[in-house]
């Protein structure tokens, strides 16, 4: 079991190698309503402006969002998607690191099985 881990990891550490340049924060289309009284976006049903592309990013637990061309949405994506696999790599990195240690040392730290996938209680 031990050397199918190791393996992986090597596998995870060579692919971080080779990650590079990545854009933290998520792309998305957005659609908006203007402040002109008789304007389309106030009607109803609303039909809204855009959809327009946005880049959002928290640096600080502060939100920076800047509004792209679809030209400079389309040249950011790969950067952005590079991101997300960083996240996943460095998430998955955790956890055989935990296990690997848990192995090696005998100490066994636990780590929840299904980070992200929790249900809310009823009631809450």
């Amino acid at each position: 079991m031990a050397g199918a881990l190791e393996q992986r990891l090597h596998e995870v550490l060579d692919e971080l190698g080779h990650i590079g340049v990545v854009l933290p924060g998520s792309i998305s289309a957005r659609t908006t309503r203007c402040q002109r009284q008789g304007c389309h976006c106030r009607s109803d049903p609303a039909v809204l402006h855009g959809p327009y592309e946005t880049w959002t990013w928290r640096p600080d637990g502060t939100a920076v969002t800047r509004t792209l061309t679809d030209d400079q949405s389309e040249r950011l994506k790969p950067y952005s998607e590079a991101h997300r696999r960083l996240k996943q790599l460095v998430a998955e990195l955790e956890r055989l690191s935990l296990e690997l240690i848990k192995q090696a040392e005998d100490i066994d730290l636990g780590y929840p099985a299904n980070v992200g996938d929790r249900q809310a209680k009823a009631g809450n």
